[in-house]
C-alpha cells in the first residue's frame, strides 16, 4: 500500500508466512495454528506456489476462488498465488528468487511451510525450495526489486514444516482445542477436492471419506500424545531452544 504522501511503499510486516505448494495445502496442514495464532492478535499470510491446476478435480479457476474463501475464513491478512507450474516447479534460482521476494515483502518472524517429504512430490519440493530461499533471502548480495523498489535482506527466525499425507513424526505439536471446526470449515471451502458423494468426478487420494475423516482423527491423535485433545504436528531443521525448563510445561 502507497503511504500518505505517495511516496514508498509500507511494509506489511507479518508474524507468520505460511507457504503452500497448493491452495489447501496450508489448511489441511497447519490451519489451526494460523487460526489459533490470528486469535492471538498475530498477523499471518499464506503464498501459495501454484493454482493447483493438475488436481484431479475442479480447475485453477474454482481453487482461486476456493483459496480465497478459505483465507477469509481463516482471518488470514494476505494471500498470494506465485503462479509457479503445478507439477513441474523446481528448486533453482529462479523459483527461490519469487520465494525471496515474499520473504522481502513481507518479512515474517516464522515461515511455516510443506512436509519435508510426502506422497505428493511437489509437497517436499516445496518444503526444501522454501526453506533453501529462507536462508538466501538473508543474504545482502542477492539483490531483488518488487515493484520496482529495492528490498532489504530478511532472514526468518524460524522455519517449521506441517506434517500432510504421511504421518511423520512430530518434533513439536500445537494445541489446536477450540478451533478444530473452524479448521475443518476452511477445509471446506475447497468444495471442489474433497468428499463429496454427490460428486461425478474421478475418484483421487484426497476425495474418499476415509481422508475426511482422518483429519479430525489424526488431530485427536496428536493430542493424545500429549495429553491435549487436538494438536498439529510440525518438524523443525535445527535444535529448539528453551530459556529453561519450566518453557516445556
Amino acid at each position: 500500500m502507497e503511504g500518505a504522501g505517495g511516496g514508498k511503499k509500507e511494509i506489511m510486516k507479518l508474524d507468520i508466512l505460511a507457504f503452500g505448494a497448493h491452495p489447501d495445502d496450508v489448511e489441511l496442514g497447519c490451519a489451526g495454528t494460523i487460526l489459533k495464532e490470528v486469535s492471538l492478535g498475530k498477523k499471518v499470510g499464506i503464498v501459495d506456489l501454484t493454482r493447483g491446476e493438475l488436481g484431479t478435480r475442479g480447475s485453477a479457476e474454482i481453487r482461486d476462488q476456493e483459496a480465497s474463501a478459505a483465507a477469509k475464513i481463516l482471518g488470514v491478512s494476505v494471500r498470494e498465488n506465485l503462479n509457479m507450474r503445478d507439477g513441474f516447479f523446481v528448486n533453482d534460482e529462479a523459483h527461490q528468487i519469487e520465494i525471496i521476494k515474499m520473504i522481502r515483502k513481507y518479512q515474517p518472524e516464522i515461515v511455516l511451510c510443506n512436509a519435508v517429504e510426502d506422497r505428493h512430490i511437489d509437497h517436499g519440493k516445496g518444503s526444501k525450495l522454501v526453506s533453501d530461499a529462507c536462508f538466501l533471502s538473508g543474504l545482502m548480495k542477492i539483490e531483488t526489486e518488487l515493484d520496482g523498489e529495492p528490498q532489504t535482506a530478511w532472514r526468518p527466525k524460524l522455519v517449521y514444516h506441517y506434517i500432510q499425507w504421511k504421518n511423520l513424526e512430530p518434533d513439536f505439536v500445537v494445541d489446536i482445542t477450540g478451533f478444530t471446526d473452524k479448521k475443518i470449515e476452511a477445509i471446506l471451502a475447497y468444495r471442489s477436492q474433497f468428499y463429496d458423494p454427490n460428486s461425478t468426478e474421478p475418484e483421487s487420494p484426497i476425495t474418499s471419506k476415509n481422508f475426511f475423516e482422518s483429519l479430525n482423527y489424526r488431530s485427536r491423535d496428536l493430542g493424545r500424545l500429549v495429553g491435549l485433545e487436538f494438536a498439529e504436528g510440525f518438524t523443525v531443521e535445527r535444535c529448539l531452544a528453551v530459556s529453561s525448563l519450566a518453557d516445556l510445561l
